[in-house]
């Protein structure tokens, strides 16, 4: 569950980023209150997310959930691709993947010991 958080969390940070260009510098109202409300949804999932995910290991797929989803869209709306550009999103998504790969049995280990913890309370 603490993955489906930082991915959603992630998400939001794409979502927040653009947020921000649109309020322009937090002049237009309504573009500045939904980014806020976004930025506040993004960080609760995201400090979910590290009650079982290491912090370096979360806020790099954090991170770089944010960075990888706001190049693609910021190409999907006609921002420049070349092929290096291309190359470095797909490293970033290779340590993403990597780092969750590395990360499952040590946050199954953490997990047990939060459900272990939870019951004794």
């Amino acid at each position: 569950m603490a993955w489906l958080y930082l991915l959603l969390a992630g998400l939001l940070e794409i979502a927040w980023a653009y947020g921000m260009q649109a309020s322009d510098g937090f002049t237009e109202p309504v573009p500045s209150v939904i980014t806020i409300v976004l930025l506040v949804i993004s960080f609760m999932l995201f400090a979910r997310a590290m009650r079982t995910i290491e912090i370096g290991t979360a806020y790099a797929v954090f991170t770089g959930i944010g960075t990888v989803g706001t190049v693609i869209v910021g190409i999907v709306q006609g921002e420049p691709a070349n092929v290096l550009k291309l190359l470095f999103i797909a490293l970033l998504v290779g340590g993403i993947v990597g780092l969750k790969v590395v990360s499952s049995k040590e946050e199954e280990t953490k997990t047990k010991a939060v459900a272990a913890e939870t019951h004794s309370e």
